[in-house]
């Protein structure tokens, strides 16, 4: 299991266990869902799948954001239970958008393992087409994730206020995960040269989803002013911007991707910021080399690293190092500008420099 992000960090109160306390919150929750399986004969199967896929590890970013949005507000030094049961139900909200995107990109691994897909295909090899029973059981794993993240959230003992606050949280979160996904699955393949319209995407997509309304979620529980959500807001879109352009880096450049990974986005045209750039500044023979191999089925290794190598001669990778780079300052600018409790503000600190470094 991946290891906690504020691991040996100074820490505002209960945030070095954080990672702990939700994992501990979606073990005991999939665990009740697995006894009730066995009480009324339901498929024990899709809890198991389940519980595999949460933790097959995971940075679980989003809970430290929603926590960390708690204690910048002034939310109480000691963490309550019910903060930390938002956190985790955030954290099976993402496991469902995980799992319908592996499904909509047809992705063989996630995190080093087989995509839930896989997996169920896997477990059931007897069937006659058991990829295709694969994939419908995810998309309605991935229904089954999205409908007990609610559950946990309106479980948790929340005031009035609270319980309207998260939900409208929510609510905005999903829709633009979904419109963000829409758009992203109509732009595969077209090869536009439009960096600003994969951008564009990137932030309907991931941005609010990833940093932003986590930490709006944790501020909103606390009762924070405008001022605070609005400074908040200024420095989750860094970071969230940062965070992803990194990702699309790593996911064609980076050893952890593993090899699979640094081939798929290539031969399924991904339309990232990344391949935006390099179709934006590759001319001639080298423009039309790269278009022939960006979204070719047949994509091999070999050809996976001639892409690789025409987005660095053309300055692709080095215009989304420096993005990431600029993206990265105005955030740790907006942490400076933040009138918030300064251990708070060390955390947003630190986190906006691991999740942005070069080994992420």
């Amino acid at each position: 299991m991946t290891e906690s992000v504020c691991a040996e960090w100074a820490v505002p109160g209960d945030m070095a266990g954080v990672r702990d306390r939700v994992d501990a919150v979606l073990e005991g929750f999939l665990a009740e869902k697995a006894r009730q399986a066995d009480r009324e004969r339901l498929p024990a199967d899709l809890v198991d799948a389940l519980h595999s896929f949460v933790f097959s590890g995971g940075r679980r970013i989003r809970p430290l954001l929603c926590v960390l949005g708690w204690f910048a507000a002034g939310g109480s030094e000691r963490l309550p239970a019910a903060v930390i049961r938002v956190a985790a139900a955030l954290e099976l909200q993402h496991a469902a958008v995980l799992i319908h995107r592996d499904v909509i990109e047809r992705r063989l691994t996630r995190r080093g393992f087989p995509t839930l897909s896989c997996a169920m295909a896997a477990r059931f090899a007897h069937k006659p087409d058991r990829e295709r029973f694969g994939r419908q059981a995810a998309v309605l794993l991935g229904d089954l994730a999205l409908v007990w993240s609610d559950e946990l959230l309106f479980s948790a003992h929340l005031t009035a206020r609270q319980r309207a606050a998260a939900g409208s949280v929510m609510s905005a979160m999903r829709m633009e995960v979904i419109y963000g996904q829409y758009l992203d699955v109509r732009a595969a393949g077209d090869q536009v040269v439009d960096l600003e319209r994969a951008l564009e995407i990137m932030r309907l997509e991931t941005v609010g989803y990833t940093c932003e309304r986590p930490l709006q979620l944790g501020a909103r529980l606390a009762g924070a002013d405008e001022n605070t959500l609005a400074a908040l807001s200024v420095y989750a879109r860094g970071l969230g911007e940062a965070v992803h352009l990194a990702e699309d880096l790593h996911r064609v450049f980076g050893d952890r991707a593993g090899v699979g990974s640094r081939v798929e986005d290539l031969r399924d045209g991904k339309h990232t910021a990344l391949v935006a750039s390099a179709l934006e500044r590759a001319v001639g023979a080298t423009a039309i080399e790269l278009r022939a191999l960006l979204g070719n089925p047949s994509l091999d290794l070999g050809g996976a690293t001639l892409c690789r190598d025409i987005m660095t001669e053309v300055g692709a990778r080095e215009e989304i190092e420096r993005r990431i780079a600029r993206r990265r300052e105005h955030a740790l600018r907006a942490v400076d500008e933040m009138h918030v409790p300064a251990a708070a503000r060390e955390v947003l600190r630190v986190l906006a420099e691991h999740l942005t470094n070069s080994d992420g």
